[in-house]
């Protein structure tokens, strides 16, 4: 899937990539796709809570050789 914006949040952690992203998606309209770039293993955890709480959709995660972290949300 192609993504409207792409953030890196890599070497950040709790909250910041929480944060980063949710002004990331105030930038997007209805419907555009977000992939945010991390290397905090609890951002599996918060992205998973944040998607709950904001209603935004959490599409997919990955994970990646090198203790990296992939997140792909759809904002509402």
């Amino acid at each position: 899937m192609d993504a409207t914006k792409e953030i890196d949040t890599r070497g950040l952690n709790c909250p910041l990539p929480i944060l980063k992203a949710k002004k990331a998606l105030s930038e997007l309209a209805s419907g555009d796709l977000l992939k945010v770039l991390s290397t905090d293993p609890g951002s599996l955890r918060d992205f998973q809570a944040f998607a709950k709480q904001t209603g935004n959709e959490l599409v997919e995660q990955q994970t990646l050789p090198g203790n990296e972290f992939v997140h792909l949300l759809r904002r509402r």
